[in-house]
């Protein structure tokens, strides 16, 4: 059986099943310089805007992308969402397989889900999602991650995403708990779900507003907008997507969207060198990709992984 080429033009004209392809390849050859070349290909021509989609368990995550995506392709926007689940202690793979809970036409070729596990990240993010986040950031026109949880080391969302988007339920006294956490310090817009039941959900909405304020931003600095939101009854949508473009637009001037994704980049490098080799070996690898830093991020991780390899094989 021929193997597909792993260029970004096999997979924009390959359809889901090129994609799926694609990513199958990630978890199977780690390491060939087709994928590595293709990952980076895609790291260099972003198409889509990502939005880090991140909250408790329960609040409606998956409910929330599943109105999202029928926004965006009513636009005629495509879609491509990563779902990460807890992993299946027995087979690692994902436990709850948020794909089965968001409604899609099998047929529509402008809609990708993909379920990943979390393994043993505790970010809220799988190991795979920055190579699976790079091929469909560079095809599609919105991308969604959507994470396990939150808390803490919900930062790690952070480093993939254009917007964070945290989703607060009403009467569940998250806003004190984001607090504590830090959290807040994180979302550029806030999603108070569940709006339908009233006066609960309005005053989340004052508290999240009253939390924002404990944090000092720069003049210039993005303001984040908080949406009342009610995925079941279709309302607050409008003000949602107005909501997470306004950030888009924000994103788009002096730069920095360019300078978000650059430190991004960045950081996909070190995590990487991290997962593997620990911070003695971040630090190592450090040095190491100076001299490499026009090549793309995949590239420079492997590179530095290899030199770091062949080191440790070498001690006694």
């Amino acid at each position: 059986m021929t193997r597909r080429p792993l260029t970004l033009d096999a997979l924009a004209s390959g359809g889901k099943k090129a994609l799926a392809d694609a990513l199958a390849a990630i978890e199977t050859r780690a390491g060939d310089p087709a994928l590595i070349a293709l990952l980076d290909a895609a790291a260099a021509a972003p198409r889509g805007m990502v939005v880090g989609l991140t909250g408790p368990p329960g609040v409606g995550k998956s409910t929330l992308t599943d109105a999202l995506l029928r926004l965006w392709r009513g636009r005629g926007e495509t879609v491509g969402i990563i779902a990460v689940d807890p992993s299946s202690l027995r087979s690692g793979g994902a436990l709850l397989g948020d794909r089965a809970r968001i409604a899609v036409d099998p047929e529509d070729r402008g809609v990708f889900i993909r379920s990943m596990a979390a393994r043993d990240r505790l970010g809220g993010v799988s190991d795979q999602t920055v190579a699976a986040l790079a091929l469909m950031r560079a095809l599609f026109d919105h991308v969604v991650i959507e994470t396990v949880g939150v808390g803490q080391s919900e930062a790690d969302i952070a480093h993939l995403a254009d917007t964070v988007l945290l989703c607060v339920q009403p009467g569940s006294g998250d806003s004190l708990q984001f607090m504590k956490a830090g959290v807040m310090e994180l979302p550029d817009v806030v999603a108070v779900t569940k709006a339908d039941i009233g006066a609960p959900a309005t005053r989340a909405r004052a508290d999240v507003e009253g939390a924002l304020t404990l944090y000092e931003r720069a003049p210039d600095a993005w303001r984040p907008r908080v949406a009342l939101v009610s995925a079941q009854a279709s309302s607050g949508l409008d003000e949602l997507r107005a909501a997470l473009e306004a950030h888009r637009a924000h994103l788009s001037g002096a730069g920095r969207l360019a300078r978000r994704r650059a430190a991004q980049h960045r950081q996909w490098v070190e995590q990487a060198i991290r997962a593997r080799f620990g911070l003695e070996g971040l630090a190592a690898a450090r040095r190491l990709t100076i001299a490499d830093e026009a090549a793309g991020p995949f590239a420079q991780a492997d590179r530095a992984a290899r030199i770091l390899a062949r080191r440790l094989a070498q001690e006694p």
